[in-house]
């Protein structure tokens, strides 16, 4: 995957802030026939890892608390409801969990003949 791969994948970040959810990186990986090496580049990455991060980040935001952490975190998200905090959380999951199921589609392994 080359640096626009990126790029483009923080820009859904952005956008998924924003209510736009209709990316489907499972088929832009098929689409684009990635090779298991760059996938798993990808999912070694900093964007995986900033995914994961605002992940559980939204996780522990949709809980609550009255401690300093769940305070910083209700400044930081607070202008996005409860349900769309969910709503997001799970299609930026949705997106790493497609990286590493493509990972696994991946794998080598002998092709199965099509049977006639």
């Amino acid at each position: 995957m080359n640096e626009e791969t990126y790029d483009m994948i923080e820009h859904v970040i952005d956008n998924a802030f924003k209510g736009n959810l209709n990316f489907k990186f499972y088929d832009f990986l098929k689409e684009n026939k990635i090779k298991k090496h760059e996938i798993d580049a990808f999912n070694e990455s900093s964007v995986a890892a900033e995914l994961s991060d605002l992940t559980l980040q939204l996780e522990e935001y949709i809980k609550g608390g009255a401690d300093d952490e769940h305070k910083q975190l209700r400044e930081a998200y607070g202008f996005i409801s409860k349900p769309q905090a969910r709503k997001i959380k799970e299609y930026l999951y949705g997106i790493l969990l497609d990286g590493w199921r493509y990972s696994s589609d991946k794998r080598p392994g002998r092709r199965r003949k099509s049977s006639k």
